[in-house]
């Protein structure tokens, strides 16, 4: 009956504006973390970006925070909006780790297995961006929904498969050279994964809504 009741009540729609400015901010920073994975001089220059746009991400954070405080109807309910804003944003924060410990360790060249990664977070970054606006009219995107949450949890399945490969690879490469080159690499591959699992967690946060809303 309080469902039926809400849906005749006006709604505060401007939780997917944010939406959509959060997760425009999580795709430029999983590019600047893909440029990051591409090595060279510029390594810094990228870690700097995803620094910023990490920072960006938090203050949309916080004002979705402040808004499901301050409104009274909101689209879905309060506790599954802070959920989703706070899966999306452990996202960019991972990302934020990934670059830390490469100025960190002084990072200047990648493993192929970590540029891929870099590629698939891209995908899964962009996926994401393109789901949360269609949850404005759930009802009419469920399949489109589910079958881009999937995806996501596809490419997951794929970052720990090169996660595994990557190690195996470093180990392989390290074992008779310097231990401490092994324990960087291993370090970067666990933040990447890392990555992917909480846009994995997005993506359960988004099928959540979907079923509690159908």
């Amino acid at each position: 009956m309080l469902r039926w009741f809400r849906s005749f009540l006006p709604r505060e729609e401007r939780f997917f504006d944010l939406f959509a400015r959060h997760s425009v901010v999580v795709v430029k920073g999983a590019e600047a973390l893909q440029g990051m994975l591409r090595g060279g001089e510029e390594t810094p220059v990228f870690c700097q970006r995803v620094n910023q746009f990490e920072n960006d991400a938090d203050a949309i954070t916080r004002e979705v925070l402040t808004a499901v405080r301050r409104t009274f109807i909101t689209p879905f309910d309060r506790v599954d909006i802070k959920n989703l804003i706070t899966a999306l944003d452990d996202a960019i924060d991972q990302m934020q780790q990934t670059a830390k410990a490469v100025i960190l360790f002084e990072v200047r060249t990648f493993e192929p297995p970590m540029r891929e990664i870099g590629t698939l977070l891209v995908e899964c970054a962009n996926l994401v961006g393109r789901a949360l606006p269609l949850m404005q009219n759930i009802g009419d995107n469920v399949g489109l929904l589910t079958a881009m949450t999937e995806e996501v949890g596809k490419l997951e399945g794929r970052v720990d498969d090169l996660h595994d490969i990557g190690l195996k690879e470093l180990f392989l490469k390290h074992r008779e050279a310097n231990t401490m080159d092994f324990i960087v690499g291993a370090e970067i591959y666990k933040h990447l994964e890392k990555v992917a699992d909480r846009f994995d967690d997005v993506a359960n946060e988004i099928n959540s809504i979907v079923i509690e809303q159908v």
